[in-house]
């Protein structure tokens, strides 16, 4: 019998209500899920994480960097994280979006976040 580990996902969402239906939702979709309000947050999980496969960020956020900066610093440093970017203000553009990084727009159906990370993960 094999034990799976489940796949780990950091959601950076600073709207607290939305932090918490998507990782939820996450959760019961049978993902492991680890939660941060903005960049700087998520920067100090991924330093202190081997496990983390995909990171679903929010665009527009307070501190230090946005989720664009955020993505494209995920990207550098940890280029095997697949990266799910969200916004309903802005759509951003092909160049601004980090290689091989999927844009899903606001509002989203939770499960659509599941199935686009399913697609990612192939």
């Amino acid at each position: 019998m094999t034990i799976q580990t489940p796949v780990t996902v950091l959601v950076v969402e600073d709207e607290a209500f939305l932090l918490f239906a998507i990782a939820d939702e996450l959760r019961e979709a049978g993902f492991g899920v680890l939660e941060a309000s903005n960049a700087d947050q998520a920067i100090q999980i991924l330093e202190s994480r081997q496990d983390i496969a995909i990171l679903f960020t929010d665009i527009d956020m307070p501190g230090s960097m946005d989720g664009l900066r955020l993505s494209a610093a995920v990207r550098d440093r940890w280029p095997p994280v697949k990266i799910i970017i969200t916004s309903g203000k802005q759509q951003p553009t092909r160049d601004a979006m980090p290689s091989g990084g999927v844009f899903l727009p606001k509002p989203y159906a939770p499960q659509a976040v599941a199935a686009t990370i399913q697609g990612l993960l192939g």
